[in-house]
């Protein structure tokens, strides 16, 4: 069988794993040996899953592949960010479903931060949102990543199995991509995949209200929402997608739900000077905030290629913040990790081309 038609096992469910199982002869229990294989000693290839019988890993390793793939590059930055360049397309694995088929790589960017380890993962190579502001929006859709594309990236970094957090704001808006998002962060959170609180997992989104209703019923991971302006005609400005989801309305779901206890509410916020860093802004975005225990994080604009707009100066960013924690609303500054290896926010663009080249 050619290696690209194998079906792949990274993200398959014990359900799954048991029909996979009675394919190759084997007894339902085997599906959870290989679940454990899979997520809790992380194989990389079938001739780990050693508690089955040689017959069966040779049946399996004829027609499913674990679909695990190293990182094709990586770029350290003075900081100790490092960026991560996975293929989307391989001799083994095709991660990439919609759009154009495979020839586009995505990224990921591991940020270690004294006791915590953070990952920001992709979840689609290239974007449809088209933020005016954002690298990944400007390089256009190519497709979305498949679960074990998703999950890949947790367990392929050389880092792995230190990693304390994951955040969902890689390539790609993660809502536009729901069904391979949620089954990726069931495998992470459930008790037979990797085990993790759904605290340590936070998913950023533009307001996609049609699927972000999934994940808040579905899920308890944190959220973040990118606002950038309280004002609904110069946030459509920067996002085109305010005009399909409006911020007003975005902010009135999110009202619907608690996030006072289990799981935190954020809004991201980049700041370019004369455009959304006056006290204004900040009067409008407290009030835009008003009932969601939501919290902000302020960023620095990274100059990309095409977009116009200067970072706003620390003064105002610390002007800003200062206003809106006297209105009650918790605000800080994040800290810029890896904008000299263009890893920081909004810098993200993979790279084109068949994985190889």
């Amino acid at each position: 069988m050619d290696s690209t038609a194998r079906k792949v096992l990274l993200g398959m469910t014990p359900a799954e794993l048991e029909s996979v199982a009675a394919e190759a002869g084997l007894r339902p229990f085997a599906a959870k040996q290989m679940a454990r294989r899979l997520y809790v000693g992380r194989v990389s290839d079938v001739a780990g899953m050693t508690e089955l019988p040689k017959v069966a890993r040779e049946w399996l390793a004829a027609n499913y592949t674990v679909g695990r793939e190293a990182p094709r590059m990586e770029s350290r930055s003075a900081d100790g960010t490092v960026k991560y360049l996975f293929a989307t397309r391989t001799a083994q694995v095709d991660y990439l479903t919609g759009g154009s088929r495979g020839g586009h790589d995505v990224e990921a960017v591991y940020i270690p931060d004294h006791d915590r380890a953070t990952l920001c993962v992709s979840s689609q190579a290239g974007c449809r949102m088209g933020c005016r502001f954002c690298m990944t929006g400007q390089q256009g859709f190519h497709g979305s990543l498949t679960a074990a594309g998703i999950l890949n990236q947790v367990l392929s970094i050389p880092a792995s199995e230190t990693l304390t957090n994951i955040v969902f704001m890689g390539m790609g808006e993660p809502m536009d991509n729901v069904g391979p998002v949620l089954r990726a962060i069931e495998v992470l959170t459930a008790p037979w995949g990797l085990a993790w609180s759904p605290k340590r997992i936070t998913v950023s989104s533009i307001g996609k209200l049609d699927t972000l209703r999934r994940l808040l019923d579905e899920t308890k991971v944190h959220v973040a929402i990118s606002v950038h302006s309280p004002f609904p005609s110069e946030r459509e400005g920067l996002m085109p997608v305010e005009r399909a989801f409006p911020i007003q309305d975005v902010m009135k779901v999110l009202r619907g739900y608690d996030f006072a206890h289990q799981r935190r509410l954020s809004a991201e916020y980049i700041m370019w000077r004369g455009i959304n860093d006056d006290m204004r802004h900040a009067d409008a975005l407290a009030r835009l905030l008003k009932g969601t225990a939501c919290r902000v994080n302020l960023i620095r604009f990274h100059a990309i290629p095409g977009f116009e707009g200067a970072p706003a100066t620390q003064q105002a960013m610390e002007a800003f913040r200062d206003r809106l924690n006297s209105l009650g609303v918790t605000a800080t500054i994040r800290a810029s990790r890896g904008e000299d290896i263009e890893a920081a926010c909004g810098m993200l663009a993979g790279k084109e081309g068949e994985a190889g080249e």
